[in-house]
């Protein structure tokens, strides 16, 4: 178990506790100071424990903060390849392999990227609510290549997290279309939710169903009746880029779910056995949590997609 001692300084005077002992201990997020409060982990001067997390804080007051160490997560550690883009104390950027799971789920129990990670950290990774994992703060699906980025602190997860929830995100991604896209740029507006015929699926519903999702999408290049189509998410919705692809006609070669390859691909993708959406993350962009530094990341279009899009081009 680790030990803070904190002192309430004068600027946090009359804020709620979570928020003054967060300004106090910087080392702990504000989300972590609330389980560790309502969970009986933090003492007054008097040594009696202060369970309301709303309770006023005074300029001055001494507190004792006890982090119980982190119990194992429920998924186990497992030394599987990373290519790894970027890794400090706070966090890691790993350009995540078409065909690897993020996080294990029904089906996926292990041999995932949180496995994957447990065992590169080997412990440095966030302690939030007493459990060992990492900070898993977005997705990408199991077909899809690219670029994703975990927490390895509680200051790197809330501050993650915080920005994927205002959408300051930076997230690009290149996909092979079907068809040519006629107009050179566009935006695509909708409110999705889950679909009501097949619930594995993402479906554009009318509002006030489901959430907002916007993607701005450019034409790259016009190929054999396929488009090599960049797309910016403004939100990140389950699916969104290859729902919203599809949704104005132009589903993604490959895509299981949400298209069906036209007569003139289906020898190609059959040739070259390609069996997943050609969606690749190809750009990530935030400031780092912690130092508050611009990042910025850039991955190439993997071998399967970059031949593919060979052969459309001949």
């Amino acid at each position: 178990m680790s030990t803070f001692h904190a002192e309430i300084p004068a600027e946090a005077d009359g804020w709620r506790l979570d928020r003054a002992l967060a300004a106090a201990v910087p080392d702990l997020s504000r989300e972590a100071l609330k389980r560790l409060i309502s969970a009986g982990n933090v003492r007054n001067s008097d040594d009696d424990l202060v369970r309301d997390v709303k309770t006023p804080a005074s300029a001055g007051a001494a507190f004792t903060i006890d982090v119980p160490e982190p119990v194992p997560a429920e998924a186990q550690a497992q030394d599987i390849p990373l290519n790894i883009v970027f890794e400090d104390d706070h966090l890691i950027v790993i350009d995540k392999p078409a065909g690897l799971v993020v996080h294990p789920a029904a089906g996926n129990p292990d041999g995932t990227l949180v496995n994957a990670l447990l065992h590169h950290c080997k412990g440095q990774l966030s302690g939030i609510g007493g459990v060992a994992r990492p900070g898993i703060v977005h997705r990408i699906d199991k077909g899809t290549s690219g670029l994703i980025v975990a927490a390895k602190s509680d200051r790197a997860h809330e501050g993650l997290s915080k920005q994927f929830a205002v959408h300051s995100i930076s997230r690009v991604y290149k996909a092979l279309a079907s068809d040519i896209l006629k107009k050179s740029e566009g935006s695509i507006v909708t409110n999705l939710a889950r679909s009501s015929n097949n619930r594995q699926k993402m479906a554009v519903v009318e509002p006030p169903r489901g959430k907002h999702a916007v993607t701005h999408y450019r034409r790259i290049e016009a190929l054999n009746e396929a488009t090599l189509v960049e797309c910016r998410l403004e939100t990140g919705r389950t699916h969104q880029v290859r729902v919203h692809m599809a949704h104005i006609g132009h589903s993604l070669l490959g895509d299981p779910f949400y298209g069906r390859p036209k007569k003139v691909h289906r020898p190609l993708l059959e040739r070259l056995d390609f069996r997943r959406q050609a969606l690749h993350a190809a750009e990530l962009g935030f400031d780092h949590p912690v130092t508050r530094n611009a990042m910025h990341f850039h991955s190439e279009l993997p071998s399967d997609i970059q031949e593919l899009y060979r052969l459309l081009n001949v």
